[in-house]
C-alpha cells in the first residue's frame, strides 16, 4: 500500500505552515494551501473558554435573541436637547469622554485639550491654565459617554450645556445621545481649546442647537435607518463618508427650517454651516447605530459584541451577555494616509467612540459599498470590498436594512460574535481619522485600524466562567 501511494500523482493539502507546501510543490508535487492558525492564538486557557462555548445551545439561542432585537431597533431622530436635560445621571460638574474609563493624569493630549475647553465652555474656569488644575483637582467628574447611552467622535467631549441629538428606538424604547459635528480644522474634539474653538461652540449652542431642535419638532421626527440605507447605495459608508448622508439630512432639515419662526439671518447661517460640513451626519450615524446595539445588550449568555471604543490609551468592547462589564487593550494606532507635513511620528493612538459604526455594521464593515473612502483613508477599491468580506466571517449574520450594491446587494456584515473573532483570528476593521498626539493640532490623515484581540480573548474567558461555571 506504502509503495502504491509514492507510485502515484500525489494532491496534497497542506494546513499549517506554508514551508511543507513550498517544499511539495518544489518537488513537483500537488499542493493546496491553507493558511490556519490555532484559535485564540495558540492560548490553552482562552482556546478552552471558547470550546466551552461553541454551539453551546443557551448562547445560540441567545445570540439569535440580541442579533434579532439589533435588526428590530428604529432608531428616530426626536428631538435636539441640551445635554444636562435630556441624559439622565449627568451631573453639573460632569464631562463625558469617548472610550471606555480614563482619569485626567492618563488622558491623551487630545483628550486633555478637549476637557480643557469644555471647561472654558462651560465657564467653570477663566483660562486654560486655571482649567487644567481644576480637572487634576478632580473638582470634575469625567465618566465614559456610553456609560450614559451616549457616543462622541475623537476625544467625545459631552458638556452640560452641549446641545445633543435626542435619537430614540420605535421598536424597543430607549433613547441615545451623540453632540452635534462641529466640522473639521481646529475643532473641541481634537483637543482645540482656543477663543475661535469656544466662540463657535457658543453659537452652537445659543443658534445651531435651538434652530434644529424647532427643525426636527417640525419634522415629527426623522426615520434614520433608511437615510443611512440610502447614503450606502450613494456611497456612504456612513463613519469617514457621510457625504450623502449630511445632504439627504439637509434636505429634509431645510423645508422644515424654513417653516420655523427662527430668524432668517439664523436659517441662512444654520444652513450654511451644515451644507459646508460633509461630515455633520457622522454624529447622528454614531447615536442611531447606538439605539441598534442597545436593543441588543443584556442579552443573558450572548456572545455579540455591543460596543468598540477608543479613549487615545486604551481600546475597549462591551459583550452582551456580560453587561456593563470593559474588556480592555493598549489603543493601536492608526496605519493610513497622512496630510502634508505630518507623519506616523505625530499621530496619536486611535481614538474616539464612532467605531460604534463598525460595532452596528458600517463604517469599515461597509467599505465595500464606498469606494471612494480608500482615497481618505488609503488602500484601493478592491481592498474596501475585502475588508468588507472579511467581516463575514466573524459575524453573526447579514442586516438586509443595509445592503451594499458592489456586493450584489447582499446585507452588511453586522454582530459581531466574540467567539468568531477569537476563534479565527481575525480582528473587527475600523477606518478612522488619525488625531495629532498633541492637543489642539487637529486631524492629520486617516487610515485602517484593527481592534485588538485581547479584548475578546478576555471577554471570552469572562463568558465561558459566567455561563458555564
Amino acid at each position: 500500500m506504502m509503495n502504491n501511494l509514492f507510485r502515484s500523482n500525489l494532491n496534497v493539502i497542506n494546513v499549517g505552515l506554508s514551508s511543507f507546501a513550498d517544499s511539495i510543490a518544489q518537488a513537483g508535487g500537488d499542493v493546496q494551501h491553507i493558511d490556519w492558525s490555532p484559535p485564540a492564538g495558540a492560548d490553552r486557557e482562552a482556546g478552552l473558554a471558547l470550546a466551552r462555548l461553541i454551539n453551546h445551545p443557551a448562547v445560540e439561542e441567545a445570540n439569535r435573541q440580541a442579533f434579532e432585537r439589533y435588526l428590530a431597533a428604529q432608531p428616530i431622530l426626536k428631538a435636539v436637547e441640551i445635554a444636562s436635560r435630556v441624559i439622565p445621571g449627568m451631573g453639573e460638574r460632569m464631562l463625558l469622554h469617548a472610550g471606555p474609563p480614563v482619569e485626567w493624569d492618563a488622558m491623551c493630549g487630545p483628550m486633555q485639550g478637549a476637557m480643557v475647553g469644555a471647561i472654558l465652555f462651560e465657564g467653570w474656569a477663566a483660562d486654560a491654565e486655571a482649567a487644567s488644575r481644576l480637572a487634576a483637582s478632580g473638582a470634575v467628574t469625567f465618566a465614559p459617554c456610553h456609560h450614559f447611552d451616549a457616543v462622541g467622535p475623537m476625544s467625545g467631549v459631552v458638556s452640560p450645556s452641549m446641545p445633543v441629538w435626542v435619537v430614540e428606538d420605535g421598536a424597543h424604547g430607549g433613547r441615545t445621545f451623540s453632540n452635534l459635528n462641529e466640522g473639521l480644522g481646529k475643532v473641541l474634539r481634537f483637543g482645540a481649546n482656543e477663543p475661535a474653538v469656544l466662540e463657535r461652540l457658543g453659537w452652537m449652542r445659543a443658534v445651531l442647537g435651538p434652530a434644529l431642535a424647532k427643525a426636527v419638532q417640525t419634522l415629527g421626527g426623522v426615520d434614520l435607518k433608511p437615510l443611512i440605507a440610502q447614503a450606502l447605495h450613494m456611497g456612504d459608508e456612513c463613519h469617514n463618508r457621510n457625504a450623502a448622508a449630511s445632504g439627504l439630512l439637509f434636505k429634509r432639515l431645510t423645508p422644515a427650517l424654513l417653516r420655523t419662526d427662527v430668524p432668517q439671518a439664523d436659517v441662512a447661517d444654520v444652513l450654511s454651516f451644515i451644507a459646508g460640513n460633509d461630515h455633520f451626519f457622522l454624529n447622528l450615524s454614531m447615536a442611531a447605530c447606538k439605539s441598534m446595539l442597545n436593543a441588543a445588550h443584556n442579552v443573558p449568555d450572548s456572545t455579540m459584541v455591543t460596543v468598540m471604543a477608543r479613549n487615545g490609551v486604551e481600546f475597549g468592547i462591551r459583550v452582551s451577555g456580560a453587561g456593563d462589564r470593559w474588556f480592555t487593550a493598549p489603543a493601536p494606532m492608526v496605519d493610513g494616509l497622512f496630510f502634508p507635513g505630518y507623519s506616523a511620528e505625530d499621530a496619536a493612538p486611535d481614538l474616539g467612540d464612532s467605531a460604534i459604526t463598525e460595532t452596528a455594521g458600517i463604517g469599515g464593515f461597509a467599505m465595500g459599498t464606498a469606494p471612494a473612502i480608500v482615497q481618505f483613508v488609503g488602500g484601493t477599491p478592491q481592498d474596501a470590498i475585502g475588508y468588507t468580506r472579511e467581516m463575514y466571517h466573524i459575524t453573526l449574520g447579514l442586516n438586509s436594512a443595509f445592503t451594499l450594491p458592489p456586493l450584489g446587494f447582499a446585507g452588511s456584515p453586522a454582530g459581531i460574535d466574540a467567539r468568531k473573532v477569537v476563534d479565527a483570528g481575525i480582528a473587527p476593521v475600523i477606518n478612522t481619522g488619525i488625531a495629532h498626539r498633541q492637543a489642539g493640532v487637529g486631524q492629520v490623515g486617516a487610515g485602517i485600524t484593527r481592534a485588538p484581540l485581547e479584548c475578546f480573548t478576555q471577554a471570552i474567558n469572562t463568558l465561558a466562567t459566567l455561563i458555564t461555571g
